[in-house]
């Protein structure tokens, strides 16, 4: 008897088990179904920092949650809607985010006395009343799989470990997703050992058909596809558009990219994914530590290149003498942090925005280095491309600053039109600019554009260019090396204006302002953009009037941002971390800005900010 399909607008699903159970591959092939049934979706990737943490322990918990919907979404959820749990130790790492009257779903096999105790449970909580409040569907999950394959040639271990394809197929089956996708995938990925291919799809088409079978789920759900703009989708992580923007750069600037790169959680992907594409002129270098890739990388800019480094906090770090050395070069370089929790080691897996002012202000001497940040994992591509027009365009270093939550997190990206993309023009300098008081023709160096004050780009070895850098102060002009103290004055102050005329090449900031007649605004940005976005369409649905504004320039700010901050009565500016742009907006703007600050290696959830709103509102209300 065909079961009946119930509609709705949104499902927020984590899987979660060991770091060895596949919950990530699990959580990724189901984001791709979504996509490719045409919802929109945001993911929320979370695992340990270890390879292989500890089985059944609490820190070796992996979790990924998905949510998709019939329409724009901003947030990958604050709570699941179902919760697959592959062992106790998934189950308690995650029950606590499991809202009243939720699906849960348990491999009950692993629910053994040891790895009951072993994360602190005196006894089982499929035997007591502690998960009465939720819709609990026990399922002998492992079992099953090896009971599926058990005619193929596969060892029992094996068939152990396809217990994450079964857990698929059936939650395919609950959201009336399709399977012809995953099954393709099998075939690709287990190309080269036909059995344990197999033996995967047996137990993905296994765990779909108990779903159609079993009188344990009477109902199926499904979610429509949402209302896009026209154009061709697909599904995108934020290091891989990240990865497509440097080479979009690359073709429309013209330029051979280069990566000098040293391996680092959450950025090596970067690293991985241009490696892949020689094709496209793409050189990757990877280097035995972070101050040989940048320093290659930099090399290769002073050669002619689209140069590019990328890395994490501690890398950033060790990678500031030579990013000061490309300010005072004035060469191109573009230098991705994908921040994480610190310091230190900190927390590698875990994402944070603590890496503002070291970006701002981490280098000896003053050295001005201008800053972008993406706000979402699809807008890494155009903040990627974005950040390459200022390097070439003005010869700086310029920092690009993603995040833990935006790298590994994906959603729908619409591909641009190619004629959409920016011309980046390299504008090499191609003869002598400069008379010699003899009546000779020779190469300034530090000649300066009149509108950008970029410096000439001039490649090694061309004829009549011939020019010498190094990290001394240099007179401004010929290039020379100077000690004068009023020459270091002047160009100190030539490389701040050159930053700072960057603001005249960026769009003014945009705020969403619906009544316009709004009192607080919440500013954000980089990763926070969506849950600020999803609190305040909460809070107007109930009558509170707020706006949202997000910053993609941090430094130089975009020029109308004094004014929008006057504007508004109560300015308030969620981060994770303890308000470093809180900090340089007040002493910028001398505004009484108000941060609210969490770090805690996790985005913010709408929820929270909805508190945060309300709570200043009502404050406003009996202020007034």
């Amino acid at each position: 008897m065909a079961k009946q399909v119930v509609e709705v607008d949104r499902v927020v699903i984590r899987f979660a088990g060991d770091s060895g159970d596949g919950m990530q591959l699990t959580g990724d092939r189901f984001t791709s179904e979504a996509a490719w049934m045409g919802n929109d979706l945001l993911t929320l990737p979370d695992f340990p920092a270890e390879i292989r943490a500890p089985a059944g322990t609490l820190p070796g918990v992996s979790s990924f949650q998905l949510a998709f919907a019939d329409h724009d979404i901003t947030t990958p959820g604050d709570q699941p809607n179902v919760l697959v749990a592959m062992n106790p130790a998934a189950l308690k790492a995650n029950i606590a985010d499991l809202p009243r009257g939720s699906d849960l779903i348990v491999n009950t096999d692993e629910f053994t006395k040891r790895n009951v105790e072993k994360v602190g449970y005196h006894e089982s909580p499929l035997d007591d009343d502690s998960l009465e409040a939720y819709r609990l569907h026990p399922i002998a999950l492992t079992s099953m799989t090896v009971e599926a394959l058990k005619e193929f040639d596969v060892t029992k271990k094996e068939a152990e470990r396809a217990k994450n394809m079964f857990a698929l197929g059936l939650l395919l089956w609950l959201y009336h997703r399709p399977t012809e996708g995953t099954i393709e995938f099998l075939e690709k990925k287990f190309a080269s050992k036909p059995e344990i291919m197999k033996a995967n799809i047996a137990a993905f088409q296994a765990g779909w058909s108990y779903g159609e079978t079993t009188e344990e789920f009477s109902v199926q759900y499904e979610v429509k596809p949402a209302a896009m703009q026209p154009g061709t989708y697909r599904n995108i992580t934020g290091n891989l558009a990240l990865a497509y923007g440097l080479i979009t750069a690359s073709h429309q600037s013209g330029l051979r990219l280069f990566l000098g790169s040293y391996p680092i959680t959450p950025a090596s992907d970067i690293l991985h994914e241009l490696s892949k594409h020689k094709r496209f002129g793409v050189m990757t270098f990877q280097a035995e530590d972070e101050i040989a890739g940048i320093g290659a990388a930099l090399g290769a800019s002073y050669g002619g290149s689209l140069a590019v480094t990328t890395t994490s906090g501690p890398g950033i770090a060790l990678k500031s003498e030579t990013i000061g050395l490309a300010v005072s070069l004035e060469l191109p370089l573009i230098v991705v942090d994908v921040q994480r929790g610190g310091p230190s080691t900190g927390l590698p897996t875990k994402t944070e925005q603590s890496d503002l002012l070291q970006a701002m202000f981490g280098r000896n001497g003053e050295s001005p280095v201008p800053i972008v940040a993406p706000q979402s994992p699809a807008d890494c591509f155009d903040a990627t491309v974005e950040a390459a027009r200022i390097a070439v365009t003005y010869r700086t270093p310029v920092f690009l600053l993603s995040d833990g939550y935006l790298a590994n997190g994906s959603e729908p990206w619409c591909l641009p039109e190619v004629d959409s993309l920016p011309v980046i023009d390299p504008d090499f300098a191609t003869k002598p600019n400069h008379q010699a008081e003899d009546g000779s023709e020779e190469f300034w160096a530090y000649q300066r554009d009149p509108q950008t004050l970029a410096r000439p780009w001039a490649i090694p070895g061309t004829a009549g260019l011939e020019h010498r850098i190094g990290g001394l102060e240099k007179a401004d002009g010929s290039g020379n090396i100077s000690y004068d103290p009023e020459n270091h004055d002047h160009m100190v102050r030539l490389r701040q204006a050159k930053v700072d005329a960057i603001a005249d090449t960026i769009p003014d900031i945009e705020v969403d302002d619906p009544g316009g007649d709004a009192r607080i605004l919440m500013l954000g940005w980089g990763s926070t953009y969506g849950p600020i976005g999803a609190a305040c369409q909460i809070v107007r649905r109930s009558g509170v009037k707020v706006a949202q504004a997000h910053l993609r320039h941090l430094n130089p700010f975009p020029r109308n941002l004094g004014e929008v901050l006057a504007s508004y009565e109560r300015v308030v500016v969620p981060e994770m971390n303890l308000g470093q742009l809180n900090m340089l907006l007040r002493s910028k703007f001398l505004i009484d800005t108000y941060g609210y600050n969490q770090v805690r290696g996790l985005p913010f959830k709408s929820s929270e900010l909805v508190d945060v709103i309300r709570e200043i509102s009502e404050q406003m209300e009996e202020s007034s």
